[in-house]
């Protein structure tokens, strides 16, 4: 799996980091960051679901 995010549609409701935090985070502004394109499979689950 990889994990991308189009920062450009991103409303800054943090739902991808309360969900999947060891994947995705929050920059200064609000938008999404990806920590970690390519996860491990035991973090796919949440990463899908956000």
């Amino acid at each position: 799996m990889h994990v991308s995010a189009d920062r450009t549609v991103c409303v800054g409701a943090g739902l991808c980091a309360l969900t999947a935090p060891e994947v995705f985070d929050q920059d200064d502004d609000g938008l999404v960051t990806v920590l970690t394109p390519d996860p491990a499979a035991a973090l796919h689950r949440g990463a899908r679901q956000a």
